[in-house]
């Protein structure tokens, strides 16, 4: 039973959308050397006047910046420790000031790393052309408030070639749906406290429309950044890191702490490597080269875990002790595949599995993935949560049961062999493709073919396993996720440790 079913009574409901969503812009024409280095010849002008080129255009966004702070009543603020500022703040005490009406917030400047080129003569070649040269300039961030994004801002670099940055938050773009669907919604910063209609909130978080954020992004790269225009360009929005939350939000925060110090505390000790694996639909296996683990935080706010795999994690915390969020971030979209279509070297096109495009519109295929895999960690923490109820599930594969006249006798956490075998048959990849005869057999070279298959009716005798029809491949069912789950904890969290504390004692 999940979470969500056991305790219904004490939870108002639950929402997932898009919360941290950061999109990179870059002028495909002009964002790597050689292509910047064509457009020069293209439009004749001399490679060493490529400074002088690159100078006009900043004095425009500068000149552009300080027109925008004029008309608007704002003095642009200058960042010297940008590490240290904390600009999210600075917008707050604003914003408190100023209210939340729709327009220009607040330009900050700051002198920050940024990609250019330099000219370069090759004498062996006899030919000029421009080559990487990464410096720091002066940026502007555009903070603003759109009457459909919300509170948003836009990091402007005044050098060549360019490249900008775009923050929004989901969370404001559904509250402003909600509000124009006339639902009432109480809301403080990124979370929400209240929803009148969960369902309809949660089709109109799913319904996301890339083709209004793309507009959108151009609009805004027109206001702050108007220098790309004379040349024709257009820009191309990438995903750089996007945040997908599920919320749980419950009636008090005392419902929400009598579990959540238990749960998180638990699943510190239980989440595996191959746990994460499953989570995010990904297979763990000896040819993975990044880094897979846990990190338990105890901040201000409260704790937090976060379970995290080559570019991509999933957290759960507790946001203003009412709420239980299981968060998936992805900082490198191409980590997960999806079903595209792909051009072949010959030019043809096929359809196929293929890693994921970073482009904007994979947004759209990516808020499934993401649902997904906040959902498999759900079903897995659901197995945590109840003590009382991982016992009987523990006692109930503990017992011997009958089949067909035929006893099959209960497992035991301490026996080796079954200990092994439940290790095996709960590795993220089997939860995934499911599992068959010959990979328990890698794992029991001792074993021959027909002892696995009792193995296997055994598991299923026992309900832990329930075979697929028409394949000879077995998955785990939700009970025996649930007690691999939790006699795992007992043992782990209780047994070993008490046992260890022995070793410096006498006896």
């Amino acid at each position: 039973m999940l979470l969500t079913e056991r305790y219904k009574d004490q939870i108002a409901g639950v929402i997932g959308c898009y919360d941290r969503i950061i999109i990179q812009g870059n002028l495909p024409g002009w964002c790597y050397a050689e292509g910047m280095t064509s457009f020069l010849y293209a439009n004749n002008i001399r490679i060493f006047d490529y400074a002088s080129f690159a100078e006009t255009m900043r004095e425009e966004i500068r000149s552009n910046a300080e027109r925008l702070a004029e008309e608007n009543g704002i003095e642009i603020e200058f960042i010297r420790k940008i590490k240290s500022f904390r600009k999210e703040e600075r917008i707050k005490d604003i914003l408190q000031i100023r209210g939340k009406q729709p327009g220009l917030v607040h330009i900050f400047s700051a002198m920050e790393r940024c990609s250019s080129y330099k000219p370069w003569h090759d004498k062996s070649s006899a030919k000029t052309f421009l080559k990487n040269d990464p410096g720091q300039c002066l940026h502007y961030y555009f903070y603003f408030i759109d009457p459909e994004y919300g509170l948003c801002y836009l990091r402007v670099p005044t050098w060549a070639p360019f490249r900008l940055q775009f923050y929004t938050n989901g969370h404001n773009l559904l509250a402003n749906k909600l509000h124009k669907q006339g639902i009432p919604v109480t809301q403080v910063e990124n979370t929400f406290l209240e929803i009148g209609d969960f369902e309809k909130a949660q089709a109109l978080s799913d319904n996301i429309r890339v083709e209004n954020l793309h507009n959108a992004c151009d609009i805004f790269a027109q206001r702050y950044c108007p220098v790309f225009q004379r040349y024709g360009l257009s820009y191309r929005w990438t995903v750089s890191q996007v945040e997908y939350a599920t919320d749980i939000i419950f009636h008090k925060q005392a419902d929400l702490q009598a579990i959540y110090e238990p749960l998180i505390r638990t699943a510190v000790h239980s989440v595996k490597p191959e746990h994460i694996a499953s989570f995010l639909g990904q297979k763990l296996d000896v040819r993975y080269q990044g880094e897979c683990g846990n990190n338990f935080d105890t901040r201000i706010l409260g704790t937090r875990i976060k379970h995290h795999m080559g570019a991509v994690a999933i957290k759960m915390y507790d946001k203003l002790g009412i709420v239980l969020r299981i968060e998936t971030t992805v900082n490198d979209l191409s980590q997960f595949k999806t079903f595209r279509e792909v051009q072949q070297r010959d030019g043809s096109k096929v359809l196929k599995m293929a890693p994921m495009k970073k482009s904007i519109y994979s947004l759209f295929p990516l808020t499934s993935i993401l649902q997904a895999a906040n959902r498999r960690y759900l079903e897995f923490i659901s197995s945590l949560d109840d003590p009382s109820q991982g016992s009987k599930r523990l006692t109930k594969v503990s017992c011997t049961v009958k089949v067909s006249d035929r006893t099959y006798k209960g497992f035991n956490f301490f026996s080796p062999d079954d200990l092994t075998l439940f290790l095996v048959i709960a590795r993220g990849e089997f939860c995934v493709t499911g599992l068959q005869n010959k990979h328990i057999r890698k794992y029991f070279p001792h074993k021959s073919a027909s002892a696995v298959s009792r193995m296997l009716r055994r598991l299923r005798a026992h309900g832990l396993i329930k075979k697929v029809k028409g394949v000879y491949k077995y998955y785990l069912t939700t009970l025996g996720k649930a007690a691999i789950a939790t006699g795992l904890k007992v043992r782990e969290t209780l047994v070993i440790p008490e046992l260890a504390g022995l070793a410096s004692t006498s006896y």
